[in-house]
């Protein structure tokens, strides 16, 4: 898939691997469009982003998601890339105590359900162009979840299902489903759990327009490659890779 000229619509683009994607698709020459809940974080985004819009919006609110489903109808009727960015991790261990279902109910609302609602909604948009694409941003806890991050893991696992289904289902159709998967990055998302020693979001952001362009559907940047191939050999192996515990 080309990637410029396109109207894209990315979302929690604020910061992180959002913010690095919108910079590379605005130097590519597209039109860009980010949300994010803080309309503060977006305003300092968008100084930093000459020519983007931004517009406040909560994948988690069905409401504020109809508001902005009405405002690309109305405003971007030509939008044809949906990247769909914004997540939501809690960091605990599964232990006695924590109400680790209550960070689960956030985070599969957040990074699951949300993706979903948000997604057929602008379907029917997106299938008026003659080439459109979805992005899911799953993550290397899809594969292999972490100890810190269990119900997160899980979120994106069921994210990554749902990115499988969803390409086959729109196969007969001009729409390409793309997962970029990541593995530690070095964003304030990531940093309760290191992410200061991640990759940055810039070579996330790359792999993926070079993705496109290869039509490499499932994205495998930085070590999520490594963890993909241990997989195929043992699923535990690679679990305790992700996890630093040794072989």
């Amino acid at each position: 898939m080309k990637t410029s000229n396109n109207t894209i619509l990315i979302t929690g683009g604020s910061a992180g691997i959002g913010f690095a994607i919108a910079k590379a698709f605005l130097k590519k020459g597209n039109r860009v469009i980010i949300t994010g809940r803080d309309a503060q974080r977006l305003e300092k985004a968008a100084s930093a982003l000459p020519g983007v819009t931004t517009l406040v919006s909560d994948v988690s609110s069905e409401a504020d998601v109809d508001k902005l489903t009405e405002t690309i109808r109305t405003r971007f009727p030509q939008l044809n890339v949906l990247v769909n960015n914004a997540g939501y991790a809690a960091y605990h261990k599964l232990e006695p105590g924590v109400e680790t279902w209550k960070a689960a109910a956030d985070e599969m609302h957040t990074n699951y359900i949300s993706v979903i609602r948000l997604t057929e909604k602008l379907l029917p948009i997106l299938q008026q162009q003659p080439s459109a694409a979805v992005v899911n941003v799953s993550s290397i806890a899809a594969y292999a979840p972490g100890l810190h991050i269990p119900t997160y893991s899980a979120s994106k696992a069921a994210l990554h299902s749902y990115s499988k289904i969803l390409r086959l289902a729109l196969k007969d159709t001009g729409i390409q489903v793309f997962e970029l998967m990541p593995p530690l990055v070095n964003t304030d998302f990531s940093a309760a759990i290191g992410g200061a020693s991640g990759i940055a979001p810039e070579v996330v952001a790359q792999d993926l327009l070079s993705s496109m362009e290869q039509q490499v559907f499932s994205i495998h940047t930085g070590n999520t490659a490594k963890i993909y191939e241990a997989l195929k050999v043992s699923p535990i192996a690679a679990m305790n890779a992700l996890n630093g515990i040794p072989a």
